[in-house]
């Protein structure tokens, strides 16, 4: 069952449909989902240049908000008549009745203001000093608070030098005393000659003001708006509990130039279109952001279309790879299995296409090779059998010649070897008789180079004799020196000794030195600067012992080193003085050895001028032997060479025969074979 699974798989027409329906699909797939996110990134960037433009439109908004605003506490910082009236309050000199006078302008000055502008929460001029009733401010607006936080603040606007200075959205106000959020600008209103007549101006605008500028302003269907200071904090947002809290999606450190809008992932994860644009008056940002999926929510259309795309197209597929199989697969199936027949040895298997396309050719042609191989198979069948008759025969003669030549070429090479051997022993004894001729001649003028040697030899012993006797005169005198040596080594030990008890006092004196120089320091630290000269003395002394010190472990290691060498030096006197003693008595024995040897050297040199006579009368009759032997080995190397061809060429018949031999037995094998395989064909 799996082998017929397997089969199948790799059908033509099988592998065609698979290739084309994954084609079709994965096209369809691929062009669909492009399609899609194309889309929505088109989408996404129109929506975020849209968006870009109204946010720039709610920050200029903003900006003409503040600036006005702004305006409206310079016109207070120039104002001439203001300034009088401030003056005249901080004076002592004036009297009660202008200084009343004074006040009253300026509380009308401020309630004008917040009557003809409803977003203000509250205008008021506070005294440096941070003290309620020396502040200024409309009516209805709450008094002065100067804790810490407010204190901070006034911090910044005294840091301002003048300049507005923009506070977030607080909940309930810049002094924390209002029910609702409010937006508030300072600003220092100076006066360099009179500095007790600065305030500072604080307007309060109410957070609603922001609200209704950016109600119109809407990213989306869940998007929110949020204006962010440099530190990613948040100054405004519908959340009051929000406000201070730092935003978890920001603009960061990215700057005007760039493309004011990005998408970034909130709490959740949850992909973001953010917007945004920096305020011109203020260091804030004004930043909106909503879901993506709020504005690709029509391209997700395309997406369920694709989807629909490719169900057709898998259907239209496996429509098409059926009539693929159909006329492709199950005909090449059919070939195949009659094929797989024809293989077995069935010739007589058929197609039956009837078609004229490529598939109808291919049958007609399986067919008339058929025809073409049973004929073939028919032919081969009788020449294999006359073949297989020839061969018999071929194989039963050269047998009978391997046979013949066989015997010929072992006869031809016993003779061979015969003579092979003789001229080889022929051969031998002409090259021994030659070797005995040398050899006689080397002994002889060996026996008279030994003659010679053996008078040197003599001469030689005398000499050695004489010298022997001196070698033993010197070794003596050897001897007394390594005496002489012993005793001085054992005084050097004896010195050694003593500059080691001469350094060890040495050594104590410099450690009490580097003490009396270590309690002097310290006493003329005690004094102070009268004892600074002390201390430069006792460095110096210190320094001094340091080295004394170093000098004298110098000394103790080289000390040390020479009592090293002194043992080692008589450990090797005492090693030397018995090898001394026994080579004085070797010499005199050497001496007795050599008046032997000149005795049996006299002996030799007779011994040697009789072998010299004997091995003259042996060379000439080894000549005449010589002469013997190579008139006989010439004979037998004649012989020999002539009895080496014959067998060549009897060794050379033989080798035929035997590959003649072998060569029918191949093709009867042969033979024998291509009939049993054409047996296999049912033709």
């Amino acid at each position: 069952m799996k082998q017929g699974r397997n089969l199948k798989f790799r059908s033509v027409g099988i592998k065609l449909f698979v290739i084309l329906f994954c084609t079709i699909v994965l096209l369809s797939s691929v062009l669909g989902l492009t399609s899609y996110y194309s889309a929505k990134g088109i989408i996404t960037k129109e929506v975020a240049a849209a968006s870009s433009q109204a946010i720039v439109q709610a920050a200029d908004k903003l900006d003409f908000l503040f600036t006005e605003y702004e305006a409206l506490s310079r016109q207070f910082a120039v104002d001439s008549a203001l300034k009088a009236d401030l003056e005249s309050v901080n004076n002592p000199a004036t009297g009660t009745v202008a200084k009343t006078a004074a006040e009253d302008r300026i509380r009308r000055k401020l309630d004008s203001v917040k009557g003809s502008d409803e977003r203000v929460l509250s205008i008021r001029l506070v005294s440096r000093s941070l003290v309620d009733v020396e502040s200024y401010k409309a009516t209805g607006t709450v008094g002065v608070r100067s804790d810490e936080g407010v204190q901070a603040r006034i911090g910044e606007i005294e840091s301002a030098k003048g300049n507005p200075v923009w506070f977030p959205v607080r909940s309930k106000g810049f002094f924390d005393v209002y029910g609702e959020p409010a937006l508030t600008m300072g600003r220092l209103l100076r006066n360099i000659q009179h500095p007790e007549a600065e305030y500072y101006m604080l307007i309060e605008i109410k957070g609603k003001a922001l609200t209704d500028i950016l109600s119109n302003l809407h990213i989306g269907q869940a998007g929110e708006l949020r204006i962010l200071d440099t530190e990613g904090r948040i100054v405004y947002e519908d959340n009051e509990a929000l406000l201070g809290q730092p935003s978890y999606i920001n603009a960061g450190a990215r700057t005007p130039a760039e493309e004011q809008s990005f998408t970034a992932g909130n709490e959740d994860g949850t992909p973001q279109l953010v917007v945004y644009q920096p305020l011109a008056t203020a260091e804030w940002t004004l930043l909106g952001y909503a879901p993506v999926s709020d504005f690709t929510q029509s391209a997700d259309k395309l997406l369920y279309i694709t989807l629909l795309v490719v169900l057709a197209a898998a259907i239209i597929a496996l429509l098409i790879g059926y009539i693929l199989v159909r006329l492709i697969g199950r005909p090449l199936g059919k070939l195949a299995l009659l094929m797989e027949e024809g293989e077995q040895g069935n010739l007589q298997v058929r197609t039956n296409f009837k078609g004229r396309d490529e598939i109808g050719r291919l049958g007609q042609s399986f067919n008339r090779m058929m025809e073409q191989i049973a004929r073939l198979a028919g032919q081969s069948s009788a020449s294999a059998a006359a073949v297989l008759a020839t061969s018999e025969q071929l194989v039963a003669a050269s047998g009978t010649i391997s046979a013949h030549a066989k015997e010929v070429a072992a006869a031809t090479g016993e003779i061979a070897q015969g003579s092979a051997s003789m001229a080889a022993e022929a051969e031998r004894s002409n090259r021994n008789v030659e070797l005995m001729g040398d050899k006689t001649r080397r002994v002889e003028e060996i026996n008279a180079v030994m003659d010679a040697s053996a008078g040197k030899v003599i001469a030689v012993s005398e000499q050695g004799a004489g010298l022997m006797k001196t070698l033993v005169a010197q070794s003596e005198s050897t001897m007394e020196m390594m005496m002489l040596i012993q005793e001085n080594t054992a005084k050097l030990r004896e010195s050694n000794h003593l500059i080691r008890s001469i350094l060890a006092p040495m050594i104590a004196v410099n450690k009490q030195t580097n003490i009396l120089a270590l309690n002097a320091s310290i006493e003329a630290v005690r004094a102070g600067a009268a004892g600074r000269g002390f201390i430069v003395i006792a460095d110096e002394i210190r320094g001094l012992a340091n080295q004394s010190n170093q000098s004298i472990a110098s000394v103790s290691s080289i000390t040390e080193e020479i009592s090293r060498h002194i043992e080692d030096t008589v450990a090797v006197v005492g090693e030397a003085a018995p090898l001394f003693r026994e080579q004085i008595t070797s010499v005199r024995e050497s001496s007795i050895i050599f008046e032997g040897v000149r005795e049996e050297m006299e002996q030799f040199i007779s011994y040697i001028s009789q072998s010299s006579d004997a091995i003259t009368e042996l060379a000439a009759f080894q000549q005449q032997l010589g002469e013997s032997m190579a008139s006989v080995s010439s004979v037998v190397q004649q012989t020999s060479a002539s009895t080496e061809e014959v067998a060549s060429m009897s060794s050379q018949q033989f080798v035929v025969s035997e590959e003649l031999v072998a060569l029918s037995g191949k093709l009867e094998a042969l033979a024998e074979d291509l009939q049993q395989s054409l047996t296999s064909f049912k033709g």
